[in-house]
């Protein structure tokens, strides 16, 4: 195994780092379009359980009444306006790290907003990445399984079928996913445009059926409904909290389309579409509460009944692409920012680098949605474990917008607090009232969040205990170099770079080298890989380098958290400082270390092996770097964790 990469330092935004906000006008609506069909696709399927769940919850088994529907169509109302409308389309997608977002993103530009990291900031965003994986897990079960249910509105003879026509759909979701984002979304943003447009139609033809409910704007009927039924109006809270899922994962894929795109589609479209419906269910259910078994499907004719479920179940599908490309990219800032070992990266665009493929995370995905699928067979089951987590996520969002306002933006702390705080509370209600579903399955989630804590913290801990461990076998380098000075080796021609992660010492692969070898090259680079708490890092600022004697060089290589180092690549930036950098003539020494367990690591022996199985998971450094192999030599060594 390679030496991992340093410690992310500070660096100045990247220049182009979000290129897409510039782009021309046609350019602008493909990306509005595409935002369309990946980024809202979980938010805009929520009609399909969000508002039963919430009034079946509200009425708990009793009579559907006016104050229960109003109420909870104020509460929908609202909900939307502020944690998806204010707080992330308006506030957060502004804290973008030069062009991507997701909590990942935020952690790394609240460590440059403080000039450090700190333990607190990144508990913040482990929690917070964690519970997003936590509800990835569910949201492709839950939006296939809530769009086919439909079937049994039209006759209860699908209903053996459901479970096995949901594992196809979903097992055919993530296979496409190798063919990258952009031809995913230019194929899926049209149909959910269609989405919109039909839930809006079918909504609205039923909004004048009972007009009073128009009287649900009115936020004082949400406040009335929860200060007026204790517990059952928390417990309807956490259902209500259905229709804000996917919120997080609109901002965590703002590296794959932009900031203007995502607005313009949500403020033109997608809330529009989305509370004429939610307005129309309630209608609906006024006049006929009995409708409240799936009001969604009861708004249209039962002559359209089975091509609207052919569109919904389209646009479920489609609804999974948003976090699952959210998972991709929150992924690869965790390698980046030396939270994960390194998985293998696939970009499937020259255009866009943040659309990339994951063929790990995919596979990983796709077997815990398959088995809670498995596990739960209903949509209302799988929605009372579904918000618990994305509750989680937004609180954690919440607060390290507040420190990037705070310290990054410069604002007072005042009136940072007085911005944030109402967003903080919010959360933390809703999080307390999703708290009531814990025993209903929300542990799940949960369950996938405290397991990827668990493997984040094994790999920082694991990682820590080694770089200790090596660091004391390791020679200072210029104590390396004095000694060379006084007994130097036979020089041979050429170039050989060594990969290290503290230029401070000599690499071990230099010192097997010159054990076994005997020789030392004429041109030697120490060559460290600084990650940066920006996304991407600009040409001019990538290469670094450094004299240290007659044959030694000391480069450090800069890369954002969003990029793919590309070692050779980067090195050819250098013939701009003087080096004249020649592939063809250098080679490449890395430690391919084999760690072995110890009962003194520090570590419990379980997490030594978890460690252990991490790192070979890791993909090989050659191919994570980007360096020709026939130029790569590797150098083994052996050590106990």
């Amino acid at each position: 195994m390679s030496t991992e990469a340093n410690e992310p330092t500070a660096a100045p935004p990247a220049d182009g780092a979000a290129a897409k906000e510039s782009t021309g006008g046609g350019a602008f609506w493909k990306l509005t379009l595409g935002s369309v069909g990946v980024v809202y696709g979980d938010i805009g399927t929520s009609p399909l359980y969000a508002f039963r769940e919430a009034v079946t919850a509200a009425a708990a088994g009793g009579a559907i009444t006016r104050s229960v529907v109003l109420g909870v169509l104020s509460m929908i109302l609202w909900s939307l306006i502020v944690v998806v409308a204010l707080k992330y389309i308006v506030i957060l997608l502004r804290a973008d790290n030069n062009g991507e977002g997701g909590t990942l993103s935020l952690t790394a530009l609240a460590f440059r907003a403080l000039g450090r990291r700190t333990p607190l900031v990144l508990m913040l965003g482990i929690v917070g990445a964690a519970m997003f994986y936590g509800s990835s897990f569910i949201t492709p079960a839950l939006s296939v399984m809530s769009a086919i249910e439909g079937l049994k509105v039209a006759t209860p003879a699908f209903d053996p079928y459901l479970v096995p026509l949901t594992v196809v759909i979903l097992v055919a979701l993530f296979a496409v996913q190798s063919r990258g984002t952009g031809k995913v979304s230019a194929f899926f943003g049209p149909i959910t445009v269609v989405w919109f447009v039909v839930i809006a139609i079918a909504g609205g033809v039923h909004i004048f059926d009972d007009p009073s409910v128009f009287a649900a704007i009115n936020p004082l009927y949400a406040i009335s409904f929860l200060a007026g039924n204790g517990i059952l109006g928390l417990v309807t809270l956490g259902a209500v909290f259905l229709v804000v899922t996917g919120s997080e994962a609109l901002y965590a894929d703002l590296g794959h389309f932009g900031r203007k795109p995502i607005q313009a589609a949500w403020f033109f479209l997608v809330l529009p579409a989305l509370l004429i419906n939610y307005f129309g269910q309630g209608a609906l259910v006024l006049t006929n509460p009995a409708a409240i078994d799936e009001p969604f499907y009861r708004l249209v004719p039962e002559s359209m009944l089975l091509p609207m479920v052919a569109l919904a179940t389209a646009a479920t599908v489609i609804a999974s692409q948003a976090v699952i490309t959210g998972a991709y990219s929150l992924t690869r800032q965790a390698i980046q920012l030396g939270l994960l070992p390194r998985f293998e990266i696939r970009h499937t665009s020259e255009a866009h680098y943040g659309q990339i493929y994951m063929p790990r995370v995919n596979t990983i995905l796709l077997i815990g949605v398959l088995l809670l699928v498995g596990l739960f067979r209903t949509s209302s089951a799988l929605a009372s474990a579904y918000v618990l987590a994305v509750a989680a996520t937004g609180l954690m969002a919440s607060l390290l917008g507040f420190i990037v306002i705070w310290k990054l933006w410069q604002w007072r702390l005042w009136t940072a607090a007085l911005l944030m705080l109402p967003f903080i509370i919010v959360d933390l209600v809703f999080l307390a009232a999703t708290m009531m579903k814990l025993a209903e399955g929300a542990w799940v989630p949960v369950l996938f969040g405290i397991l990827m804590i668990l493997l984040v913290m094994t790999w920082r801990r694991g990682a820590g205990i080694l770089t200790n461990k090596t660091r004391r076998t390791e020679v200072p380098l210029d104590t390396l170099l004095r000694s060379l000075e006084k007994k130097p080796p036979h020089i041979v021609p050429g170039t050989a770079v060594f990969l290290t992660s503290d230029p401070e010492y000599a690499p071990t692969a230099l010192l097997h080298n010159l054990k076994h070898n005997k020789v030392l090259h004429e041109h030697n680079v120490v060559l460290t890989i600084v990650t940066a708490d920006t996304p991407r890092v600009p040409s001019e600022e990538r290469v670094t380098i450094s004299p240290v004697s007659e044959h030694f060089s000391t480069v450090a290589l800069r890369f954002g958290f969003a990029e793919q180092p590309n070692i050779p690549r980067a090195l050819a930036v250098a013939r701009k400082h003087g080096w004249n950098f020649d592939i063809m003539s250098t080679s490449f020494f890395l430690s391919r270390r084999t760690l072995k367990p110890s009962p003194q690591s520090g570590m419990p022996l379980w997490q030594d092996r978890l460690f252990i199985l991490l790192a070979r998971t890791a993909n090989d450094a050659t191919d994570y770097f980007q360096i020709p192999t026939g130029r790569v030599v590797e150098v083994g060594t052996q050590v106990t964790v």
